[in-house]
């Protein structure tokens, strides 16, 4: 059985016990959180969506908060002796997921 969820702004297809990154929730680690953002539930052919599935829910557990790697943003104007470098990192949310409702 898969899912296909929207979170952060994005969507993601997922099974049971899925390790996923998102984009960053506010709960601790260890915490179980529920998707209700279901929009298609599949097994083999069959498949749901939209009514069918008003009020399918996925429950996964945080298991980490952190920040990804450093990503460098480097800006140059050639002949006019600019330079900007600029460094980002992104916070995101590891879960694991549990159950498929649908």
């Amino acid at each position: 059985m898969y899912a296909v969820i929207r979170t952060g702004g994005k969507q993601y297809r997922v099974q049971e016990g899925d390790l996923l990154r998102i984009e960053k929730l506010e709960a601790e680690v260890g915490q179980e959180v529920v998707f209700d953002d279901v929009l298609l539930v599949g097994e083999g052919d069959t498949i749901k969506i939209g009514s069918d599935i008003a009020e399918g829910s996925i429950k996964a557990v945080i298991t980490e908060q952190a920040r990804d790697k450093k990503i460098v943003v480097f800006k140059k104007r050639r002949r006019k002796n600019y330079r900007l470098t600029k460094g980002h990192r992104q916070s995101f949310t590891a879960v694991k997921i549990g159950a498929i409702g649908a």
